[in-house]
């Protein structure tokens, strides 16, 4: 009784582990879908590398994948949307997973009849660690879906310079579709969900709108960006940098202008000192009394009358001397003149 006992309790505790590690994870639980879409469901699981089975250690392995809607093991008879054993496979639903880890299933133009919730079954060599992931994957699908822009700048109105990032949104899908941006209706040679602009010209203003690639009717509503150009209080730093050069230009300038003029002024100083000597003398004569102005001609007078006499008697004498000096020569001419005769 004890050994059965001892089976027993080992047999459920192999069960319990195999339990205990299979496990199925849907990263997204809900999804809203746009008709005619794609949508993709990631999926990921785990499985047990071994196993009991009669007795026995059996190393573990996935033989069957199903994914099924609205049953909540996904098994027997249950409608599967795909199944790997099934020769039939739905051109609509691909399976991008495989046996090792990895279920992520892609539905592919999505319907208005595919509303509902998705679950992963996975099926092993050993019958008792069969498992399926239960909470699923919620799919709602909805008719058109129109496209959204935010901004990372709440303003509508940016200033020239600055920059600014649009961002293209689905108000109806956890992926993110292929997207084309239009410029007041005409197509921007630009893809993705993100549309930067930096830095922000007068050019960039304009409306802005996006959507799904091929499928107009996604376009989202308008956004209008308006470029304005710098304000007032742009200048001030320029200003402020600007204005102290001015201010030293300017105090350079006047020192350089006064200090020329100083030098002229002595140039002027040192040529002009004998003329303003003289005239400081006629200011002098002018300013004298009548009786002494006439003194002081009186007194010109005669020191001229004076040095008219002594250059008349220095030029006489000068006469005198030469007239002697000739009579002697002649003199002697004489002389010689006599004897040879």
């Amino acid at each position: 009784m004890a050994v059965w006992d001892k089976k027993v309790l080992w047999s459920f505790t192999v069960l319990l582990a195999g339990a205990v590690a299979q496990h199925v994870s849907y990263p997204v639980t809900s999804a809203c879908a746009v008709k005619g879409s794609t949508v993709t469901l990631p999926c990921t699981f785990t499985f047990q590398k071994s196993a009991v089975q009669h007795g026995k250690n059996v190393s573990m392995k996935i033989r069957r994948v199903v994914w099924c809607k609205n049953h909540e093991i996904c098994q027997g008879p249950t409608p599967s949307v795909y199944d790997s054993e099934s020769k039939t496979k739905h051109r609509r639903f691909q399976y991008l997973g495989d046996m090792l880890g990895n279920c992520t299933l892609q539905i592919r133009d999505v319907r208005m009849e595919d509303n509902g919730t998705f679950r992963f079954r996975m099926e092993a060599n050993v019958e008792n660690q069969h498992f399926t992931g239960k909470s699923g994957v919620n799919i709602t699908v909805i008719g058109v879906s129109k496209m959204r822009i935010n901004s990372s700048n709440h303003e509508r109105q940016i200033r020239r310079g600055e920059k600014v990032t649009l961002q293209c949104t689905s108000v109806c899908s956890f992926h993110q579709p292929e997207i084309t941006w239009f410029k007041d209706g005409h197509t921007l040679q630009k893809s993705g969900s993100t549309l930067h602009i930096d830095p922000v010209i007068a050019k960039d203003s304009g409306n802005y709108t996006c959507a799904e690639i091929g499928r107009q009717e996604t376009s989202s509503v308008p956004y209008t960006l308006q470029v304005e150009e710098a304000g007032k209080d742009d200048y001030l730093p320029l200003i402020a940098g600007v204005v102290p050069v001015v201010l030293l230009a300017v105090i350079t300038l006047i020192l350089l202008f006064f200090k020329r003029k100083r030098a002229a002024a002595e140039d002027r100083s040192d040529v002009g000192g004998e003329m303003e000597q003289k005239h400081a003398d006629a200011i002098y004569s002018n300013i004298m009394p009548p009786s002494e102005q006439e003194e002081v001609y009186d007194r010109s007078q005669t020191s001229q009358a004076v040095e008219d006499v002594s250059y008349a008697s220095f030029q006489f004498k000068q006469n005198k001397q030469k007239r002697q000096v000739r009579e002697a020569e002649d003199s002697v001419v004489y002389s010689s003149v006599a004897s040879r005769g």
